[in-house]
């Protein structure tokens, strides 16, 4: 821990204290809220929506306290900086961190160290957008804006208070290109970077989260805080810590990595927050399989006797098989003798290989890589190559292939993002694309969201959507697209859904000539290089959701003057906001840009599940219905997950309920 933390850190419990005693981690207890307390955040959050662009209003002060604090300091050389900077540690042990009379001083100071290391001077619009962060709320700034840069000056604000600072990002490239990017405007204040990624040893993670300013993964934090849980044994409830007290209890965590969850900075919020949030974080172990092979073979033999439509129907949007009155009753006759004659076994297991043979698509949902499966996260294309199914799913996909079977897993601990980043004493939060789900960003989080201005004005052109009948003339057609545009030096960003949209916009591409590049499911480095030079002059890219989400697309020289960057959209998402990350792309930091959406009627968020309207929507003559139909769609999916979430929220409520009986909640 460098000197100017370490000062800071006298008026708290010492480091070595909050690292290896559990009674003084910083971090909140969980807490249940009533149907009264939930209520009221529902309302309280539909306005705070209503207030995010507004919020811009009240932030443009600490521009002027910023300006005001570097007139006074003049030009500062390098051992002047870390004198002021020693100051305003001390000075920040005794007020709060996110009045402007600190950010103010503070803020300078981290816009002078940028200067001297980094060669780079925040703007206005990073100040607000800093100023947000350490007043809690989420910024939401436009794609080009410099979020990495902005993150730095909330980061060594409080890191400078003493406090842990976590910034967290969506993968290991991310959180590694950003700590070494930004590591010596921090060396410049006095403060040291860790980094934690994906295969780091346990003594390396906790040399990492030791550092002042610690960048890290979202997952890889969460399963660092459920493997400090496991450390610290039984021990880990309010009442059991007191206890522990009371009878003298001794360093319950002397394995433990983390101290503590202070603060934590996280970068593409609306990723973390909602688009992972539907799913919990279950850490595991190897473990003896939960279903004998035979077992296995036997629900899979039966799932593939039953019709589609009497015995069994499929819930597309929420990917789910359910078996009707008719199919129980058949199921039950097929069934003479074995472990399949209990029914609750039986239709369980049944559902399962129902889900793995029509709901789990390959090269959309998983991949089979070296004899495997891999599963793909939907959102970002991207291979998860450490997850896989429980309770049976992952063998019985591996038994569709035709692979061996891996081996069972067992729950170790369990968490939600919903619980995790409650946790934290501090929490704030950046993205691009956080308006439209505002509302339960603040019922669940607390977090309001604060939309900055752009630095210059926005000149992207969003055209008309184009809706043909067939999803082959769909691709026909963005393919001849892409082609007109690359022949005018124009480059081209196509944006899909899924592996298998990815192929086929590259089989169109291929059959008329179009020379292109894929990310699917690639590894987070090559992505991010690939996605940079999408800006060049007839480059056309075609990129499964926001691969290489992060990276920005420079223009290259002249590519301006031909109108920028053209994204082509393929399919509406489920999500609007999604739309809206993948449109932001063309017409960053005030580049010319423009953007088209070509759907078809045969698009999957049309045909999966679509509510009564919609199909009759689809239906009419093309123009404005088609569209509608989309549109609708994507609302029902939106709030399908939505549901999902709380769902997942209110579980693990009841869980944590059960748990605190015998005094453990967690």
């Amino acid at each position: 821990m460098s000197d100017v933390a370490r000062d800071a850190m006298r008026a708290l419990p010492s480091a070595d204290r909050i690292a290896r005693d559990p009674h003084f981690r910083v971090e909140r207890e969980w807490q249940r809220e009533t149907k009264l307390n939930r209520a009221m955040a529902s309302a309280v959050g539909t306005a705070q929506g209503w207030l995010a662009p507004y919020r811009p209003w009240l932030l443009r002060r600490v521009v002027r306290a910023v300006d005001r604090a570097e007139a006074e300091m003049g030009v500062l050389d390098c051992d002047a900086l870390l004198a002021r900077v020693r100051a305003c540690a001390r000075d920040a042990r005794r007020q709060d961190p996110g009045c402007l009379a600190y950010v103010g001083p503070v803020f300078a100071l981290v816009r002078r160290a940028a200067e001297l290391s980094l060669g780079m001077r925040h703007h206005p619009v990073q100040l607000m957008g800093g100023y947000a962060m350490m007043r809690g709320a989420l910024a939401e700034m436009q794609t080009g804006e410099g979020k990495t840069l902005t993150a730095t000056l909330t980061a060594a604000g409080m890191a400078l208070t003493g406090r842990p600072v976590h910034v967290v990002t969506v993968n290991d490239y991310l959180a590694a290109r950003d700590a070494r990017e930004m590591e010596p405007l921090y060396r410049a204040l006095g403060l040291n970077v860790g980094v934690v990624t994906a295969g780091m040893a346990p003594d390396e993670r906790r040399r990492a989260y030791l550092a002042d300013i610690t960048y890290c993964t979202n997952k890889e934090l969460a399963f660092d805080h459920l493997r400090d849980r496991l450390a610290r044994g039984p021990e880990t409830g309010p009442l059991a810590r007191r206890a522990a007290l009371l009878r003298g209890g001794g360093t319950a965590s002397e394995g433990t990595l983390l101290r503590g969850l202070s603060f934590a900075l996280v970068d593409e919020a609306d990723s973390v927050f909602i688009d992972e949030a539907r799913t919990p974080l279950i850490l595991s172990g190897e473990g003896p399989a939960l279903y004998h092979p035979d077992l296995l073979a036997g629900a899979m033999t039966l799932a593939g006797r039953l019709r589609r439509g009497r015995d069994w129907v499929m819930h597309g949007g929420e990917r789910r098989a359910e078996l009707t009155g008719q199919g129980t009753a058949r199921l039950s006759d097929m069934v003479e003798d074995g472990a399949l004659r209990n029914r609750i076994l039986r239709e369980d297991l049944v559902l399962k290989a129902l889900t793995a043979q029509h709901v789990l698509i390959r090269d959309e949902n998983y991949l089979v890589v070296d004899g495997g499966v891999q599963i793909i996260d939907e959102y970002t294309g991207r291979v998860m190559k450490d997850r896989s199914w429980n309770e049976g799913l992952q063998q019985l996909v591996e038994l569709k292939e035709g692979l061996d079977l891996s081996r069972g897993r067992v729950t170790l601990a369990r968490t939600t993002y919903q619980r995790f980043f409650r946790r934290y004493d501090r929490l704030a939060a950046m993205t691009g694309t956080a308006r439209e789900v505002a509302r339960e960003l603040w019922q669940v989080y607390r977090l309001p969201v604060a939309t900055i201005p752009p630095h210059r004005p926005n000149r992207r052109i969003v055209l008309p959507s184009r809706i043909v009948r067939t999803e082959q003339r769909k691709w026909a057609l963005i393919a001849e697209e892409a082609q007109r545009h690359a022949a005018a030096g124009v480059p081209v960003l196509i944006g899909t859904r899924s592996v298998v949209a990815s192929a086929r916009a590259s089989d169109a591409l291929t059959r008329i000539g179009v020379a292109h590049e894929v990310l699917s499911a690639a590894q987070d480095a090559e992505e991010a290089r690939k996605i940079a030079e999408a800006g060049q002059a007839g480059r056309v890219t075609v990129a499964t959701n926001m691969a290489g989400r992060g990276a920005d697309i420079r223009l290259q020289h002249g590519v301006a003057a031909r109108g920028g960057l053209c994204v082509l959209m393929s399919e509406r998402h489920d999500s609007a906001r999604i739309d809206r990350q993948l449109i932001g792309r063309a017409g960053r930091q005030g580049e010319p840009g423009r953007c088209i959406a070509i759907l078809s009627r045969e698009d999957p968020l049309i045909t999966t599940d679509p509510p009564a309207l919609a199909r009759a929507f689809s239906q009419m003559p093309f123009g404005v219905s088609g569209n509608l139909a989309h549109r609708m769609a994507q609302r029902r999916a939106e709030k399908l997950h939505a549901r999902m979430r709380r769902d997942l929220l209110r579980q693990d409520e009841v869980l944590n309920d059960a748990m605190s009986f015998v005094g453990a909640p967690e």
